[in-house]
């Protein structure tokens, strides 16, 4: 991570968790200056980390100034780590990486802005559609965080510059300084509850996202469901600039990617833009230009007449039912893990299913549901069975791979979900 000199020189930090974000956190920490000290459970992750002293952040013997905790580690509920507990006993702080990148650039003695997006659905498109946006624009720009690089690897920016972070529940429950310039919520239903305890804690970490914010900030939040509403009616009382995105908002332009959702993610990221000092005619340009991500209503194949639609990045039933919106007729391909109250919340669109076909460990629960309202339906056990038999019944001309579930019962993630629904249709094994 180049730039910042040695702005951590003298402190001590230990990182748990060496996947994704936390090696890319220790090297970076290394090279500002920091001692650093790593641990994961996994001995093969333990073994990758050459170059570092390896043990568990409690026998440190030096006082740490912070654990670095990799985003899918508890610190609190269902269970703590057991090291995350140590450091709470002992007064550590418990911190993310975005948090250090903050505390780095200031410390370097830049005062680029940050722009933070969260929300249940919709926070890496609407990070990387403000970011395409600021390219078009030409402002220096860097987006990562939960999306894409890890926040540590992200390069030095100068004033001009603009941090865009995707930001999870479980990163914002550990930030302690870090202000965004202009901050964002999309939307706010059930999800990671086993994780924060309720839907009232899911709530209080999103809402973290305007933690810190003064006059000069900007918040934008949408008014499509009522703990949206409910933040809203909360922001007012705070000193941050409100924006509300109502339904039906028109983006400025249009938005290159279908559904309701996708002209929302565009009117939240021309508010985003507007207050980032965009001119609107940039803005107009990045939303029509804008191609989309891998995984989101992506249109992977076209074969003998059949369009597959690759949505793996679909974890819950509430990004399902944006992409079935799309759509008049489909046959479905769903399944995994399913998240609390699985997909009766689709009720509204089982009309629109010509054929489903389940997969992955839930798909037994989802069968029961969809019977229960007469949709048809059949349990193919995994996507190499599901897809060609999908294609055979898709008299509509859609196949909809919209998972509506977690993937980790049969894929590492959602990404891997979604290549192998892409490698399957695109050799016309439909």
């Amino acid at each position: 991570m180049s730039g910042f000199g040695r702005v951590f020189a003298g402190q001590n930090f230990a990182v748990l968790g060496l996947g994704k974000a936390g090696l890319p956190a220790a090297l970076a920490l290394r090279g500002m200056g920091a001692t650093v000290s790593v641990w994961d459970d996994d001995a093969t992750l333990r073994e990758a980390a050459t170059g570092f002293t390896v043990m568990q952040p409690s026998h440190t013997q030096a006082r740490l100034d912070a654990l670095v905790l990799s985003p899918g580690i508890p610190h609190h509920l269902p269970q703590p780590h057991p090291q995350a507990a140590w450091a709470a006993a002992h007064g550590v702080p418990i911190l993310i990486d975005a948090e250090l990148l903050y505390r780095a650039v200031r410390a370097s003695g830049s005062a680029a802005k940050f722009a933070g997006i969260t929300g249940t659905n919709g926070k890496s498109t609407t990070t990387s559609l403000l970011a395409h946006i600021l390219d078009v624009a030409g402002v220096p720009n860097a987006a990562g965080a939960n999306l894409g690089p890890a926040a540590l690897s992200l390069p030095r920016l100068s004033e001009s510059g603009v941090y865009v972070l995707e930001m999870s529940s479980y990163m914002l429950e550990r930030l302690a300084t870090l202000r965004f310039d202009v901050a964002a919520m999309l939307n706010l239903t059930p999800d990671h509850l086993d994780r924060h305890g309720s839907m009232a804690g899911y709530a209080a970490a999103k809402r973290e996202i305007f933690a810190r914010q003064d006059a000069a900030c900007t918040a934008v939040v949408t008014m499509e469901d009522a703990p949206s509403r409910a933040m809203a009616a909360w922001l007012d009382g705070q000193a941050a600039q409100v924006v509300r995105i109502h339904t039906g908002d028109a983006p400025g332009a249009g938005p290159a990617l279908p559904g309701a959702h996708n002209a929302q993610n565009a009117a939240v990221a021309r508010a985003m833009a507007r207050a980032l000092g965009v001119g609107e005619a940039d803005i107009i340009r990045g939303i029509a230009s804008f191609p989309g991500l891998p995984h989101r209503q992506q249109e992977v194949a076209s074969f003998a007449g059949v369009r597959f639609i690759n949505d793996s990045k679909a974890t819950n039933a509430d990004a399902t039912a944006r992409a079935m919106a799309c759509y008049p007729r489909f046959v479905w391909i769903a399944g995994g893990i399913a998240k609390a109250g699985g997909i009766a919340d689709l009720a509204p669109y089982f009309p629109r299913i010509e054929k489903a076909f389940l997969i992955g460990r839930d798909a037994p629960t989802f069968a029961a549901t969809l019977s229960a309202h007469g949709v048809e339906n059949e349990i193919a056990g995994t996507l190499d069975a599901a897809v060609p038999r999908a294609h055979s019944a898709a008299s509509s001309g859609v196949v909809l791979f919209s998972p509506a579930a977690a993937s980790f019962d049969q894929f590492l993630n959602f990404e891997l979900r979604g290549e192998h629904f892409t490698t399957l249709a695109r050799a016309g094994r439909g």
